[in-house]
């Protein structure tokens, strides 16, 4: 009976449940009307794929940024993958995902320890056909997982961007595109971005007049655009996404072996287009990589992230998860590497220090001397004498005070070379950029000079072209026999080249040290200024293009010349006898 009577106590009660549902207000819940004191409707769920392979140079920042989006982090689940890095990227994903598991929905990790490369890639660099049809597979498995989670909306986003815009999510999803991206810049100044205006019959890049307008953001809006990469969007709750694949790719597939062009090509194949969002800033893309033998490449893009983000990107994030792992510091190959720096300008000093940190050079700074603590008594100490009839080709004066403290600062470094029998030194000055790549194309340019000019006694890597024509040196692609030029901002020297530069004595007949060195490798307009020097045999060779470039320009906000912008050495100064 026990039986019989629990079934009769459950049909009253769903009876009696049913007469209460009917008690709400025009029964609501069946009507399809919304109540309005019920809560907001949740955000939509949001899978972000990301495939990591040597991007430990710039995983602090990616991951920093990826926690700061305006977005619940319970709505996002984050399907990562990394194989075949032999950096820190491993390391640094399980220290970051263990730290930040619970803040969102899922996170599923999968990390491959293999760090020997595919069998027909030449470097850790290379996009080869095996490395692509990997990343194809791994986009597809990316795209099912999502699929298979129901997820409202797949973002793919590469690593090695760095996504500022918090608000980049529901920028997007405001759109109501099926496929968009954010328009990103490029990190080091270029017209490259993430997508592309033109595609040839093949799917390769086509350069269109109309994708300027766009990437410098003259016209703002949302494009249709022929491809969209490193970052998109897609809402997977369009049916017709369900066709979408990167493997296997569209019906009568006659392109490259491309992830982004395959996937691109399976979207218009389906009648669908992309979209770029350019209303907004919203980060950075690095520039891509080509094909090199070495790591070399990763690392310098780690570099240049890291520099400008210390320079014109201050609001810059590292993750706080993320331990920060300084390269090993060298000499770059030389017996020394000196940093020109004055004392008072303390914020040049720890910016340059923080630059040769991250790209792992090893420098010793040299107090430059202070023209502003100069004085005539003090310069007779040193038997300093104007050389007769100078005066300076643009201004028309003497030397300033800040051009001999220059140039005492520049001897200091060549007699400490010559001391210590120094065979080759490195010189910065404390106001360079450095460019992108720098030690990938420090040592190609070094493994040239050693052959094509082993005799070379002076180098440029960073300087002033007063005149734009100049000849190479004969087999070269990175090298040019310099003529006139200015700046002093960074440059190589061999003991010869120290040796010859002493001889002379210049300080007894001292002009500024960019015109001192230009005339002892005989490339000077002024035959005047050029008698008072013999010989003038200095190998002088230049880097092209440059490595190093100033920070600032003339006439740009926060540029500072302490070598112009100071007495002229006949106007009595205050100061110290010693320095």
């Amino acid at each position: 009976m026990a039986a019989p009577m629990l079934t009769c106590r459950l049909l009253l009660m769903l009876l009696a449940f049913l007469a209460d549902l009917c008690t709400f207000p025009r029964c609501e819940l069946f009507s399809g009307e919304y109540n309005t004191t019920i809560e907001a409707v949740s955000q939509p769920t949001v899978v972000i794929t990301i495939l990591v392979r040597n991007k430990a140079h710039v995983l602090p920042w990616f991951l920093g940024h990826l926690e700061k989006l305006d977005y619940p982090k319970h709505r996002i689940g984050l399907w990562i993958r990394n194989d075949h890095s032999i950096d820190d990227s491993a390391v640094i994903l399980q220290e970051w995902v263990d730290a930040v598991r619970n803040q969102y929905h899922f996170i599923d990790l999968e990390i491959n320890n293999t760090e020997t490369g595919f069998s027909d890639e030449k470097g850790a660099c290379d996009w080869s056909v095996e490395r692509f049809d990997h990343v194809i597979k791994l986009r597809q498995e990316a795209l099912n997982f999502a699929r298979r989670k129901w997820a409202d909306y797949l973002f793919m986003l590469d690593a090695d961007i760095v996504l500022e815009n918090k608000d980049t999510l529901t920028l997007l999803m405001a759109e109501k595109k099926i496929i968009v991206g954010p328009m990103l810049n490029a990190s080091i100044g270029e017209t490259y971005s993430n997508f592309w205006a033109g595609m040839d019959n093949k799917g390769y890049y086509q350069r269109k007049p109309e994708y300027f307008p766009v990437v410098n953001r003259e016209t703002l809006g949302s494009f249709p655009v022929p491809m969209v990469h490193s970052a998109v969007l897609m809402d997977l709750r369009y049916k017709i996404t369900e066709k979408l694949a990167y493997d296997p790719p569209p019906k009568n597939y006659r392109g490259p072996i491309d992830d982004i062009i395959i996937f691109a090509h399976s979207i218009k194949s389906e009648g669908l287009v992309m979209h770029i969002l350019n209303t907004e800033y919203f980060g950075q893309v690095l520039i891509p990589m080509g094909t090199h033998n070495t790591l070399t490449d990763d690392v310098e893009q780690f570099h240049y992230v890291q520099l400008e983000a210390m320079d014109n990107y201050p609001g810059l994030s590292v993750s706080p998860h993320v331990n920060f792992r300084p390269r090993p510091k060298d000499t770059l190959g030389f017996d020394q590497v000196y940093m020109i720096n004055l004392v008072r300008r303390q914020e040049r000093r720890d910016r340059m220090m923080k630059s040769f940190d991250i790209l792992g050079i090893d420098a010793k700074v040299l107090d430059a001397v202070d023209g502003k603590l100069l004085n005539e008594t003090y310069l007779k100490k040193l038997g300093v004498q104007m050389m007769p009839g100078y005066a300076d080709p643009y201004h028309v004066r003497p030397l300033t005070m800040g051009e001999i403290g220059c140039f005492l600062s520049h001897y200091k470094i060549w007699e400490d070379m010559l001391d210590n029998n120094y065979e080759r030194i490195i010189v910065f000055e404390d106001d360079v950029r450095f460019e992108p790549y720098f030690r990938r194309k420090f040592f190609n340019m070094m493994r040239e000079v050693d052959t094509k000019v082993p005799d070379w006694d002076l180098l440029y890597i960073g300087r002033k072209r007063l005149h734009r024509s100049e000849e190479w040196v004969d087999g070269s692609e990175q090298l040019v026999w310099p003529s006139y030029s200015y700046w002093t901002l960074s440059y190589l020297l061999s003991r010869r080249g120290a040796t010859k530069l002493v001889q002379q004595r210049p300080l007894q007949k001292m002009i500024p040290v960019d015109e001192y060195l230009p005339i002892m490798f005989d490339r000077h307009p002024e035959d005047d200024w050029k008698k008072n020097f013999y010989p003038r045999n200095l190998v002088g060779v230049s880097a092209e293009p440059l490595l190093v470039n100033p920070t600032h320009y003339t006439g740009e906000v926060n540029y500072i010349s302490d070598t112009e912008d100071s007495h002229t050495v006949d106007t009595d100064i205050e100061g110290h006898d010693e320095l």
